[in-house]
């Protein structure tokens, strides 16, 4: 098979699982957990990385923002034999009482974008597969986290989320809103491929909290420090479980 336009991998370049976060600079932060790691390619918003966590050989590959990017992403790495994909993540809560530094892992996602519209009806369920959502919670509840495990939507447009539109997603029951799962999901499932995502909340649009991601600020809640930290340990932990 010819190299990856996009990724600029081969088959057999890389390993059997990849963690997925959106921004490049997380993949080194990711592999900086890691007991070793070796760059295999970057282009574009994508950077990849294959790695060694505890026995475990796993690639780290970013997505960019947006189903779009995530997508083709999904579909250059199973080219080249991915099987399972770990999304790893921040989000916006849409519950009260969900607090900055929580996980959430999703067992599903509304699909508030295009992408995944142009590969099957919108009625098609965008789920995870069971083995590596189980994983997920089995490793954050390890870790002592308080996850919320239920239903999330992925969205587009990320400076046109409405009031109504967060009312409409509150009042549905669901978690929190991203911008990539839906087709992360989708794709993996219509290859017979398995996909989950852990994303940890860097504010809560009901509540009108402001992003605290991943600081240190002295003012903020214990659990809201070092929170993507806190989500790539946890992802990682999972991918040695599958």
């Amino acid at each position: 098979m010819a190299t990856q336009p996009h990724l600029l991998v081969d088959d057999g370049d890389l390993t059997d699982i990849a963690l997925l976060p959106g921004d490049p600079g997380r993949v080194d932060r990711i592999a900086d957990h890691c007991d070793e790691s070796e760059t295999i390619a970057r282009n574009r918003e994508y950077k990849v990385v294959n790695a060694t966590y505890e026995g475990r050989e796993l690639t780290i590959c970013s997505t960019g923002i947006g189903c779009p990017s995530a997508a083709i992403a999904i579909e250059e790495l199973a080219n080249v034999g991915v099987e399972t994909f770990l999304r790893v993540g921040t989000t916006g809560a849409l519950q009260s009482g969900i607090e900055i530094g929580d996980m959430i892992v999703a067992t599903g996602a509304a699909k508030n974008e295009g992408t995944s519209k142009r590969y099957e009806a919108v009625e098609y369920p965008a789920v995870p597969d069971y083995d590596a959502l189980s994983a997920l919670v089995d490793s954050a509840e390890a870790n002592g986290e308080a996850v919320h495990v239920g239903p999330i939507a992925s969205d587009d447009a990320y400076y046109a989320e409405t009031d109504d539109a967060v009312d409409d997603w509150e009042a549905a029951g669901l978690l929190a809103v991203e911008m990539e799962a839906a087709a992360v999901f989708s794709l993996a499932r219509r290859k017979g491929l398995a996909a989950g995502a852990i994303c940890t909340v860097d504010g809560n649009l009901v509540e009108g909290t402001q992003k605290g991601t991943d600081t240190e600020d002295d003012e903020l809640p214990a659990k809201a420090k070092n929170n993507v930290g806190r989500a790539i340990d946890i992802a990682l932990e999972a991918a040695t479980q599958l």
